[in-house]
């Protein structure tokens, strides 16, 4: 509507401008050439203004388009299972024995797919630029060429051989996990009692909290909101994140283990509130995270189309992972990485345990962690897979409650185990395997993203079952292994 104004006003100024330039043709040229020059600049100014105006309109179509990523994330359950949802969350992609992605995951991958940014909102707007007046076709064709390069130009990304991707997820892994530990230890530190004293072995708000809130908070960034985008740049980059960082910097394991703690000593309100209030707190980390998120991107999605409508070009397949030479300097880099943070642990597990001095448990979680990672990634493929010959509980995420319930049975174990040797020594390494093995083998970030997912898409008894399932089973499997022996001889 503006844009036609605008044209309409330069019409008129066209025919007035003629008008005074005939009646004025007596007085000579130097103001019939002053007229002109007038009528110039003021039908520059309405055309820029019209300009302006389309520029804007386009603008608000692209993102009017792309504010509802969220709701896209939310239907995510309501037109698949919760299962396949949890293979993408927990392992990325789900690989075939060839190597290639489910076909029914790649395709629910591809439907709901929220990035890269801003592509999507170019293809799902291109029949209403196609639409546009002819006026607006130069600044159509602009704005598509400055976001991103032109789709017919697109070659076929070079994969790496089936051995070569997997060696690729498990090094991207061990590396994300290796930050995981070390962001959940420093954490634990801080809010410990020896810092900022909010968390405690004796209350409901157990040492590991902080980290169970954060991996929250960014799994509803990285894990929903983010994930097409960054599987666009890298699908090895987007599962170290999400299962290698997110995945160790929270821990299933060491929440279930401190509410079974103080339900040995008798503290059973405490350990119930530790369960019901540590669930409330997570789940509301990665709703607030995915709710930010999506403010966040339609900012970012806001910002590019401004910058892009004025000349600037963003051509994101520079930042795609997709040739030969990018895979293998990228996967270089991370083979260096993960053997000096790997070999560096060891080396100073050794010299520490050697002493017993501080930093012990944080250097042999970091060398047992790798190993935890990847056995949950392996877990996770059981997702979707069903129970028994029938396939029964498919919509249940049984790779991920498998791993959970695992790492907090064999938590117990080394507990108790801790209380019959009690050594110094002997504390200090099965603190360090806790740590690092069962606390990157559990995770909280997967598990709260499942059940947040079942919650949106309105699968409330779903949600629940699978939320009381995991509690229950851990609980009931900690207080058989941990709390009876302590119970009958009365370790302290």
């Amino acid at each position: 509507m503006e844009s036609s104004s605008a044209r309409s006003n330069v019409s008129e100024g066209n025919n007035l401008g003629y008008a005074r330039s005939t009646s004025m043709d007596s007085t000579g040229p130097p103001l019939a050439s002053r007229s002109g020059s007038m009528l110039s600049r003021r039908s520059s100014r309405q055309g820029s203004r019209g300009s302006i105006s389309l520029s804007r309109d386009m603008g608000d179509s692209i993102l009017s388009s792309m504010r509802h990523s969220l709701q896209s994330a939310d239907q995510l359950l309501g037109d698949i299972d919760s299962s396949v949802l949890a293979q993408l969350i927990e392992s990325g992609r789900v690989l075939s024995p060839e190597g290639d992605v489910d076909e029914d995951t790649a395709r629910i991958s591809e439907h709901h797919k929220i990035g890269p940014l801003p592509d999507d909102a170019i293809k799902q707007n291109s029949n209403k630029f196609a639409s546009a007046p002819a006026s607006s076709a130069e600044t159509k064709d602009t704005t598509i060429s400055n976001v991103l390069a032109d789709s017919s130009t697109k070659v076929e990304p070079y994969k790496l051989s089936l051995r070569l991707d997997y060696a690729a997820y498990m090094i991207h892994l061990a590396v994300f996990g290796f930050f995981g530990v070390f962001t959940r230890y420093g954490l634990q530190k801080l809010f410990g009692p020896d810092c900022l004293a909010l968390t405690s072995d004796q209350s409901p708000l157990y040492p590991d909290l902080p980290s169970n809130m954060l991996g929250s908070f960014l799994m509803g960034w990285f894990g929903i909101i983010f994930k097409a985008d960054i599987r666009y740049i890298s699908d090895h980059l987007i599962v170290g994140i999400t299962t290698g960082y997110m995945g160790s910097l929270t821990t299933f394991s060491g929440w279930n283990q401190k509410m079974v703690g103080l339900s040995s000593k008798g503290h059973w309100v405490y350990a119930i509130a530790g369960v019901v209030l540590g669930m409330f707190i997570v789940n509301e980390s990665i709703t607030i995270g995915a709710e930010t998120g999506e403010r966040l991107r339609s900012l970012i999605l806001k910002y590019i189309t401004e910058k892009s409508l004025i000349g600037h070009k963003y051509d994101w397949k520079h930042w795609r992972v997709d040739t030969r030479t990018k895979q293998f300097v990228i996967l270089s880099v991370m083979i260096i990485l993960m053997s000096f943070f790997w070999i560096l642990s060891i080396v100073l597990t050794v010299v520490k345990m050697h002493s017993l001095a501080d930093g012990a448990v944080l250097w042999m979680g970091c060398s047992v962690a790798p190993p935890g990672v990847w056995l949950r990634w392996y877990l996770a493929r059981l997702n979707g897979q069903g129970i028994g010959k029938q396939r029964s509980l498919k919509w249940l995420p049984i790779g991920t409650l498998v791993a959970n319930v695992l790492a907090a049975g064999i938590m117990a174990i080394l507990a108790v185990t801790s209380k019959a040797v009690h050594t110094e020594r002997s504390t200090t390494i099965i603190s360090g395997i806790q740590l690092g093995f069962l606390g990157c083998l559990s995770t909280v970030s997967t598990f709260a993203a499942e059940v947040y997912t079942m919650r949106r898409s309105g699968q409330i008894a779903r949600a629940f079952v699978y939320a009381a399932s995991t509690f229950l089973l851990s609980f009931v499997l900690g207080t058989l292994v941990y709390s009876v022996p302590v119970w009958e001889k009365h370790y302290k």
